[in-house]
């Protein structure tokens, strides 16, 4: 069964997208401001993941997990470093 990610606040879905693209940018990577989604492909390319578009099913999720957990992991301590910074200046 397919999961699927929504923000609980439909309208946050842009600023989710921006933030993906400028910390995935500040990794390294080249994200498309167009489709953010794919900068998952060039993420599994570097870990030596056979990630492509349509059906991924043969992947372990320890494979998925190292592709997710790196984009996900990274834009999390991105929101983290963030809200830190507007508790100081409060």
């Amino acid at each position: 069964m397919a999961r699927k990610r929504r923000p609980l606040v439909r309208e946050a879905r842009p600023a989710l997208d921006q933030l993906k693209a400028s910390v995935m940018k500040e990794q390294g990577y080249h994200p498309d401001q167009s489709s953010p989604d794919a900068v998952k492909y060039e993420v599994a390319k570097e870990l030596g993941i056979p990630l492509q578009e349509g059906y991924n099913g043969t992947l372990t999720s320890k494979q998925a997990g190292k592709v997710g957990g790196q984009i996900g992991g990274s834009m999390v301590k991105e929101m983290i470093k963030m809200a830190q910074q507007n508790l100081s200046k409060q």
